[in-house]
């Protein structure tokens, strides 16, 4: 195997023969690209994140990052990939040309910060940057943008974004940081601010942060806030740095992981001079940091994607080294040779479990972006409004399925490598403790569940989630025609079926006013919905890779319905192995993962309501 980050036969079979991404280059906007083009980019991407970032993990998480006279050092070895990274444009890939961007498809974004994100400690530092400059780019002023973007574009200067304070995580209303309007127009920001990834750092010469504040005399709650550029130093009308903005850097916080990561504590204002300039209209703070933050759930989706990933090949590759126990054949014989321990039943199990989820994650992923790509420049208005709906109702399953499965993925990597797993001088453990923190940020996944149940399944009258379902009963239809995976159809179909049965149950439960029946059970929908989602993606998959495995078969003399012969060509051709294994992981997944959405629904159907019922003395003595 070339890496142990992610399959890149993988990847390319996602974008190019299932999704055929390669179409958006008949876009105007992208015709300039091709796939040739798309494929050379990504083999640049994989050769920086082997060469330049994965050797930064270890190191980066023993050092972590350290205060010293208010300023935030961040690992040493986070420096030179941090200058190549930039140098090379990964930092600005979709952004547009006229900003210093290469203008690429969002999707292709996406795919090569694939290979980057097994490092979140390192990717969050250009990622946030990217984000804050999105941020600018779409509700700055001409003005604002001319002044903040070519440098933030180039990486010169970074990003952040602040919004939780101590008494106001997830309650963003509750928030206390003021604006006090100054008469040049601009505003003085005083308050302080939590948990703020890459809040500080050595590695550009500014940093812009965009700030949640209320602006003195505007109403409380979500409505009254505003959004400010707060820089870290100010600009002047040459462009050149001016004075250390009036604010500093309390302390960086102890975490289990991401130690590259300097998460900050910064207060603005304590000496009453903290700069800051309006972004967009007043009031409208949380629309616009939503655009952020919705960009940061699908980057926080990703980070969940590349960790299953990497932990996944990780495990794969123990397994196929580690000699330990006979085969099943010969277990009664002491003097039988050790094997892999990838001949075990129970290993095999928990690989194919890793499998099965990785693929689905990332043609997810993958998927999404793809549809808010074709949104964006599509000039067929229903087709702009399908893609954009979709991509809205995905968004919260993106964020907390594919976080909260990532984290189990790397549990069970752990699992594959036994003790040596829960050990320091196997990577698994690290990898478990940097993945865990996303589930918990960008919205807790608690919180995706009630976006999803609350927002996204009734947008526009719930038209947005019928087209979802559409889409996925379109690709069950489409395989229907292929005798390989037709057996599969069914259980997908039923599976579709009952993902749109729960919502119209949830929708009667609040109508007849029991509301906490979908509120106490937004979760575990979740879940079942990511998985009915995932089991769509791998029937989707399975149907490309067994028509190509025929064709395969069919060029060499193979009959697919032999399956001794069909087992030889697999062993020693790469390409029918990976088709095939992509087969057997969609089986695996419909036939022993999707099940489990039949004991979901039979909870909430019982619609038990102990999780309220329980007084909150009861829950110890």
């Amino acid at each position: 195997m070339a890496n142990l980050i992610l399959d890149e036969r993988d990847q390319k079979f996602v974008l190019f023969e299932m999704l055929q991404a390669q179409k958006l280059c008949d876009f105007p906007k992208f015709a300039e690209f091709s796939q040739d083009m798309f494929e050379m980019i990504l083999s640049e991407a994989q050769k920086f994140a082997v060469e330049e970032i994965f050797p930064t993990l270890e190191e980066s998480d023993k050092q972590g990052c350290k205060l010293v006279d208010g300023q935030v050092h961040v690992p040493e070895c986070f420096h030179r990939p941090y200058k190549l990274f930039c140098e090379a444009g990964w930092n600005c890939m979709s952004a547009p040309p006229e900003f210093g961007g290469q203008g690429l498809p969002f999707i292709m974004r996406i795919a090569a910060h694939e290979w980057f994100m097994h490092n979140f400690a390192f990717s969050s530092y250009p990622g946030l940057g990217e984000g804050a400059a999105h941020l600018i780019h779409v509700y700055g002023t001409e003005e604002q943008k001319q002044k903040y973007l070519p440098k933030m574009n180039s990486g010169q200067w970074g990003g952040t974004m602040c919004l939780t304070e101590p008494n106001a995580g997830t309650d963003v209303g509750n928030l206390s940081t003021r604006a006090i309007r100054q008469p040049d127009g601009t505003f003085r920001i005083k308050g302080t601010k939590m948990f703020i990834t890459g809040g500080d750092q050595d590695l550009t010469e500014n940093i812009i942060h965009p700030v949640l504040a209320r602006i003195e005399g505007d109403p409380a709650g979500t409505k009254g806030i505003s959004i400010f550029i707060v820089p870290k130093y100010l600009v002047n009308s040459d462009g050149s740095l001016g004075r250390r903005n009036d604010f500093e850097i309390a302390k960086i916080e102890e975490k289990m992981g991401i130690h590259g990561s300097s998460t900050c504590v910064i207060n603005f204002g304590d000496n009453g001079e903290c700069y800051g300039e309006l972004l967009g209209n007043e009031r409208e703070g949380m629309k616009i940091m939503f655009q952020m933050m919705n960009e940061a759930r699908v980057a926080t989706g990703l980070q969940g994607v590349t960790s299953a990933s990497i932990a996944y090949l990780h495990a794969l590759q123990y397994t196929k080294e580690r000699l330990q126990g006979s085969s099943l054949m010969e277990f009664k014989n002491p003097e039988a040779p050790r094997v892999p321990i990838i001949e075990h039943p129970d290993v095999r199990r928990m690989l194919l479990w890793m499998k099965s989820n990785v693929d689905s994650m990332r043609a997810l992923m993958y998927y999404a972006t793809l549809c808010g790509d074709i949104a964006m420049n599509t000039k067929d208005e229903s087709e702009v409004d399908k893609r954009l709906g979709i991509f809205e109702v995905l968004t919260p399953i993106i964020k907390a399925y594919c976080t909260d499965v990532g984290f189990r993925v790397t549990e069970t990597a752990m699992q594959c490598y036994g003790g040596y797993g829960y050990c320091s001088e196997y990577p698994i453990e690290q990898f478990m403790r940097d993945e865990k923190i996303a589930s918990i940020y960008e919205g807790t996944n608690g919180i995706q569940a009630l976006d999803l149940i609350g927002r996204k399944l009734g947008m526009k009258k719930g038209t947005y989630f019928m087209h979802l379902l559409g889409e996925m009963n379109s690709t069950v239809a489409q395989a229907r025609e292929n005798l390989q995976v037709k057996d599969l159809c069914d259980d997908v179909q039923a599976a579709i079926n009952s993902l749109a049965e729960m919502s119209l149950f949830f929708a009667s439960s609040a109508k007849a006013g029991k509301f906490l029946i979908p509120v106490g059970n937004a979760y575990p929908f979740l879940m079942m919905m990511g998985k009915v989602v995932s089991a769509w993606m791998l029937l989707w998959q399975a149907d490309v890779a067994s028509q190509k495995l025929s064709s395969l078969s069919g060029e060499r003399g193979v009959d697919t319905a032999d399956r001794g012969a069909l087992n030889a060509l697999v062993k020693e051709n790469k390409e029918a192995a990976f088709y095939d294994g992509k087969i057997k992981g969609a089986r695996y997944f419909i036939k022993n993962v999707l099940p489990e959405i039949e004991g979901t629904i039979k909870a909430i159907k019982s619609e038990d309501l102990s999780i309220m019922e329980i007084a909150a003395e009861s829950f110890a003595s």
